[in-house]
């Protein structure tokens, strides 16, 4: 995706519709077939013209701990299951999700993080807490789509919380309305540091 014209994009609140694009005056704002999207600065969905900075990989303790396998627990904070649809088609034969040693758990007690979507309703704060809660340290928090970031078209109701940032630390965003299973993907393998091509976070880790 690109803006130009001086228009600043904050992806982790866009839907990616058309109706967005004609509001705007003709070229200002074009989508691209890039799938690439996943960053870990929320700050860094926020487009100004720039190219985006994508997802850096873990710190070294970290990567030596989820570098070979991650159990991830899934989350669904209040979403309309478009994402969480997204997320289950990883695990076909396409995707293949576990050939990259990435699976998903059904305790938190058995997992390495969380993979939430959803705005994070207000029935659903107490249970995502006690779910981060449960899940032993060090830990790694996923927001997907953009409920999970910013609230999405919810964003503003006092029945949600806008994003889990909100309520817990996250370490991956992805953006998307729904986001596509490869920004997905290619989101959790720069966080494993599988991945280091363009903007992926080449700095040393401390």
């Amino acid at each position: 995706m690109s803006c130009e014209n001086g228009l600043t994009v904050d992806m982790g609140r866009l839907l990616f519709n058309e109706d967005v694009k004609q509001t705007l005056p003709p070229g200002s704002l074009e989508y691209s077939t890039d799938y690439r999207m996943a960053v870990s600065k929320r700050e860094d969905l926020v487009l100004k013209g720039s190219e985006i900075k994508l997802a850096a990989f873990l710190q070294q303790r970290m990567k030596k701990l989820f570098g070979r396998s991650l159990k991830l627990r899934e989350v669904c904070a209040g979403s309309c299951n478009g994402c969480d649809s997204e997320i289950q088609a990883l695990g076909n034969v396409v995707f293949d999700l576990s050939r990259f040693g990435i699976q998903f758990v059904a305790s938190p007690r058995h997992a390495d993080g969380l993979m939430i979507t959803g705005p994070v309703t207000k029935n659903m704060e107490a249970a995502l807490k006690k779910t981060y809660e449960a899940v032993p340290e060090p830990k790694i928090v996923i927001a997907v789509g953009a409920c999970a970031i910013s609230g999405g078209p919810f964003a503003g109701s006092p029945e949600v919380k806008n994003g889990v940032d909100g309520l817990i630390p996250v370490d991956l965003y992805i953006p998307g309305c729904p986001p596509h299973p490869f920004t997905i993907l290619d989101g959790l393998l720069r966080l494993l540091g599988r991945l280091e091509d363009r903007n992926a976070g080449k700095e040393k880790s401390k």
